[in-house]
């Protein structure tokens, strides 16, 4: 029983759910996370580096604009449940326009007659250099955490980092401060597996064989007062929740063992994960670090112009039909009196099979890309020179869609910016402003010196070449112009394998794409994995479309899928793989 005059001690356990891991993900999720089991606080991460861009260039159009409309049209509904069931929401759906989103909530609690406090978090927004779109800074916590300590039902942030969505909160419940750094890296953790949806739940899972992930459930962090949490799902929801979907999230687009926010530098090499029951892991001994002095911005703009046209190549012939089309395409550009554009770039993919029972599977692609600064350059000149060649080139000539007039591409850059010079402030439910003031301690980012790798495989064993993948799982994506490929094992004699063979040298040779440029290898021994950063693998980053996997998604499976030699004691049990020779 609470005293007369006191504060009542906090819930033990705080659940924190997540109903959205980018803009544009499963509508339905906020009534299903809402309606699906216990919850106190619902995440939905709405913004990546390109949707900045997106949202950059929807307030040009309309300046009251600028935030994630889709978060509104999800609210309609979801606003009754979560008032009914007294789960407070937070989003960082406000984009470039916290204010006008907050307003926009507001306004809709009115028509729907639902009494709800909102709140929001601004300060992010800096001023945006010449020739930029949007300039914002990567905020904590604390200005989402001030605003629940005030009352608010629903705050909506702009640029925060993901795991914010969820620090902020947690603070808020068990009354952590900016010295709590154990606390809130556990936090941090809980909220980088929160932060993707439904990954964690079995979506882009390499063993996804394993497990039925057709539609798989919204993941929830059961957090308690020390940073410890338990991830899992609604019960009966799909997907799965064990050691390795959440290690593959833990993998995700980090880097080495600092992972560095604006509220606590989380030492991923501490992390502990153990099974917790069906669908539960759980995640312990994250130690924390003052953060760094600075916070990340992020800058877009718009980068020139781009064109792309696929020819397919049919049957016979292929790499002459490739060889022919590149001719006559670089003929039809000069006597068009056109200069080439910046940018050419050809790549032939050969999907085609011999003796084929379909045309489809008889063809290749030829996929051509140019861009430039100037729209002229990659338009009517590009298509009119692939058009042209329709009747005159080699034989069985088609596209996989008429050739356009091109379209502009974007920019994200990532700056560094001393944290005292950004102005992170909470608005609260009752229109008064609060300065955030950053955290009292700081400490420079280092290198972390390589743990000790376990003792290495017995050099004798007997191996077998096979795939990767047969015994390592993979996860990878992009960061700026960088890519992440983690790779992990599931037992301690596939680890010795892997720490000593999966070296930089033999991680470029079997990627040739990375051989010439910068790779980083981290080794986090707790998690049986490593984490390689790719330097440069995608040019400008997403937006810029510069590569044909522009985010690197699928880099990690690209890996797996590479021969080498493997002891087959590590094989056992897994389905053999023929091996297919050029």
């Amino acid at each position: 029983m609470t005293a007369p005059g006191s504060t009542p001690a906090p819930a033990p356990v705080l659940r924190i759910g997540n109903a959205s891991g980018f803009y544009g993900d499963r509508f339905d999720a906020v009534r299903e996370m809402l309606t699906g089991g216990p919850l106190d606080v619902l995440t939905g991460d709405y913004l990546a580096e390109l949707t900045m861009l997106i949202l950059g260039r929807s307030r040009l159009k309309d300046p009251e604009k600028g935030y994630a409309t889709t978060f509104l049209r999800q609210l309609e509904e979801g606003l009754g449940l979560a008032h009914e069931r007294g789960v407070k929401i937070v989003v960082n759906a406000g984009g470039l326009n916290p204010d006008g989103l907050a307003d926009a909530v507001r306004k809709l609690a009115a028509k729907v007659g639902v009494p709800v406090t909102v709140a929001h978090v601004e300060g992010d927004s800096l001023p945006v250099p010449e020739g930029f779109l949007t300039a914002n800074a990567y905020l904590g916590g604390a200005g989402i955490a001030a605003c629940l300590r005030a009352g608010a039902d629903i705050v909506v942030t702009g640029r925060v980092t993901d795991a914010a969505l969820v620090t902020g909160p947690a603070a808020a419940h068990f009354g952590w401060g900016p010295d709590d750094l154990d606390a809130l890296a556990g936090a941090v953790v809980a909220g980088h597996v929160l932060e993707c949806g439904t990954q964690a739940t079995g979506g882009n899972y390499a063993f996804f064989g394993k497990h039925d992930v057709r539609r798989p459930g919204f993941p929830l962090a059961e957090i308690h007062a020390d940073g410890s949490s338990v991830i899992t799902k609604h019960a009966g929801t799909g997907g799965v929740v064990d050691i390795g979907t959440v290690t593959a999230q833990l993998l995700y687009e980090t880097g080495g063992a600092r992972y560095a926010g604006p509220d606590v530098a989380a030492r991923l090499d501490t992390v502990r994960l153990t099974p917790d029951g069906l669908d539960r892991v759980r995640i312990d001994g994250a130690r924390g670090e003052a953060p760094p002095p600075t916070l990340k911005a992020g800058l877009t703009r718009l980068g020139g112009w781009r064109n792309e046209v696929v020819f397919v190549l049919t049957g016979l012939d292929i790499e002459a039909k490739a060889r022919l089309v590149q001719d006559q395409f670089a003929d039809a550009l000069q006597r068009g009196g056109a200069r080439p554009p910046a940018d050419v770039r050809w790549e032939l993919v050969r999907t085609d099979r011999p003796d084929a029972d379909t045309e489809e599977r008889a063809s290749a692609l030829l996929r051509l890309t140019v861009r430039d600064q100037d729209a002229e350059a990659v338009g009517r000149a590009v298509s009119g020179a692939a058009v042209e060649l329709a009747l005159g080139s080699y034989p069985g000539f088609h596209v996989t869609a008429p050739p356009g007039k091109g379209a502009p591409y974007g920019v994200f850059e990532a700056i560094h910016v001393p944290a005292e010079e950004v102005e992170h402030i909470a608005v609260l439910p009752d229109g008064s402003r609060v300065i955030v003031e950053p955290p009292p301690r700081t400490q420079e980012l280092g290198d972390v010196n390589e743990p000790p790798l376990p003792d290495p495989y017995p050099s004798s064993a007997p191996t077998r070449r096979a795939p990767l993948g047969l015994v390592a799982g993979a996860r990878s994506g992009d960061k700026g112009g960088d890519a992440n490929v983690g790779v992990w094992v599931r037992d301690d004699d596939a680890w010795r394998w892997l720490a000593h063979e999966l070296t930089v040298e033999r991680f470029r040779q079997l990627l040739p794409e990375t051989a010439e440029l910068t790779v980083v290898r981290h080794v986090l021994p707790n998690l049986r994995a490593l984490n390689f950063t790719v330097h440069g693998l995608l040019g400008e980053g997403v937006a810029s479309q510069a590569r044909f996997d522009p985010q690197a998604k699928a880099v990690g499976e690209w890996l797996r899928s590479r021969w080498l030699p493997i002891p087959v004691a590590l094989l056992d049990g897994t389905a053999p793989v023929p091996e297919v020779t050029a």
